[in-house]
């Protein structure tokens, strides 16, 4: 059984209270944590406050060699780190371990990033007044970031926000995922290990309204959040003076082209849409297909979706485990429900056995459901046909949403129009939307959020930009 102390301030700390975790699959108590009450979180930001100005300008070499030592952990012990996702959170343990690496690697282009040139010079010689004048430009750091990061991938999103803010110079406190506090922890100490500065990295497992009290307090500079539309948006609506980092949902659709590749677009679009029981902000949603070959695309993904691996999360084979808690389950099924008891058909799956939802896969549904119109999260995908591109642009660019898209074809006209057209963030050609690499610009627009991470462009994010002008006949060494 395992249990949790809270790292703030560079202590060990019980807080104010215990937490017990339950695992999603068995219901079997996994251990306890400690729960920060207002002393720590007072603590936390009081030494993240004291200690910015020091860590802001710390030499690259000490911000890069933390982050080094903090991405081998990450791969020396990685069985640990699975471990605890999978009896946490229900994670499948061949996707967990794909989030270790994924993690380490993270931290790591975070410290390649401090070798690399982040200002530039502009010149001013354009203008007469500009004559004997540089300006150059330099990216300093805002000083305390708050990020608040999900369950799903408590590691890597985690990182995403915390490797980014150290190397840009940012000391950090960080908002536990609720549904994940043990890894929300267990990053904590592998900071501390990694020789972490008491002060720069602190993770708190706090109730809502402590956190409500650090997004409010005039210490933090910028909030960094990953999560659900409505929590998002309640954090811009509070503090609208604040720099508020937004990445949020979506509803990610595949389009598949009638000179596609079937049976390798309906694979990679099973493991997008169920892996992980559909639990991540870019799987798959929505499949629509171009009509002439309709038919014979759902019957390959209909077969394919009744055969993924579903079950128990520490097999390694599982490809879909449970949800990460009743709720989650009974919203999904209830969406389910809803689509069917209006005309929707069920192809395949859809049936529920405590938290896990078989991979569901349904036709006919109509628009005004909220299985077409808000986000799942669950292991349920909708699929109908298209007779044009414009046709298919059009149904994408209707959602509400904007995360990612993918597009299969073989055609490189479609591939740009794609690229042109659709008002997403980011579109996947002859892949998946959930495809992504951590070095590359992600996020969304719409409801989908306001910020692009990606170390290189979340350190952008977390900084802010100053220039100066110099006029060089006045300058005396």
């Amino acid at each position: 059984m395992l249990h949790r102390d809270l790292l703030v301030a560079g202590r060990l700390v019980k807080g104010t209270g215990v937490e017990t975790v339950f695992s999603p699959w068995d219901g079997r108590e996994v251990g306890t944590v400690a729960v920060a009450g207002p002393d720590e979180v007072e603590s936390a930001l009081a030494s993240a406050a004291q200690t910015a100005p020091a860590w802001g300008t710390a030499p690259v070499r000490e911000r890069q060699a933390l982050l080094r030592r903090v991405a081998q952990i990450l791969r020396d012990r990685a069985d640990e780190w699975v471990q605890s996702m999978v009896e946490e959170i229900g994670k499948p343990v061949r996707a967990a371990r794909g989030e270790i690496l994924r993690a380490s690697i993270t931290f790591d282009l975070a410290a390649d990033e401090l070798t690399r040139p982040t200002g530039v010079v502009i010149p001013a010689d354009f203008d007469p007044r500009g004559d004997g004048v540089s300006i150059k430009t330099g990216r300093f750091p805002v000083g305390v970031v708050l990020c608040i990061t999900p369950y799903n991938w408590p590691f890597n999103l985690a990182a995403h926000k915390v490797a980014a803010a150290l190397a840009a110079g940012n000391t950090v406190v960080v908002k536990s995922p609720s549904l994940a506090p043990f890894c929300g922890q267990a990053l904590a100490h592998i900071l501390d290990e990694a020789g972490c500065p008491p002060g720069v990295a602190q993770i708190l497992n706090c109730d809502n309204t402590l956190a409500e009290r650090i997004v409010r307090d005039d210490r933090v500079a910028v909030v960094s959040f990953t999560g659900s539309l409505r929590v998002g948006r309640h954090i811009q609506a509070t503090v609208p003076h604040k720099k508020v980092l937004l990445e949020l949902g979506g509803d990610a659709y595949v389009l598949v082209g009638p000179d596609a590749d079937l049976d390798d677009a309906a694979a990679r679009t099973v493991a997008s849409a169920y892996g992980y029981a559909g639990q991540v902000c870019v799987s798959t949603q929505h499949v629509r297909c171009h009509e002439a070959v309709y038919g014979q695309f759902v019957e390959v993904l209909t077969r394919r979706t009744d055969s993924v691996p579903t079950g128990d999360p520490a097999l390694d084979g599982t490809v879909c485990g449970p949800l990460v808690n009743v709720t989650a389950a009974d919203r999904v099924m209830e969406w389910v429900e809803e689509a069917e008891s209006v005309g929707a058909r069920v192809l395949a799956g859809g049936h529920r056995v405590g938290n896990t939802v078989w991979p569901a896969l349904l036709a006919d549904v109509p628009g005004s459901v909220r299985l077409a119109t808000e986000e799942v999260f669950g292991p349920v995908a909708t699929v109908a046909p298209f007779g044009t591109w414009s046709e298919a642009f059009a149904m994408v660019n209707a959602s509400r949403f904007g995360l990612q898209a993918g597009v299969f074809t073989r055609d490189l006209h479609v591939a740009e129009a794609a690229f042109h057209q659709l008002r997403v963030g980011g579109v996947v050609v002859n892949d998946a939307p959930s495809l992504r690499f951590d070095n590359m610009p992600y996020g969304g627009d719409h409801d989908s959020g306001n910020t692009r991470e990606g170390v290189r462009y979340a350190m952008a994010q977390l900084a802010t930009t100053r220039v100066q002008l110099v006029r060089s006949s006045d300058l005396h060494r």
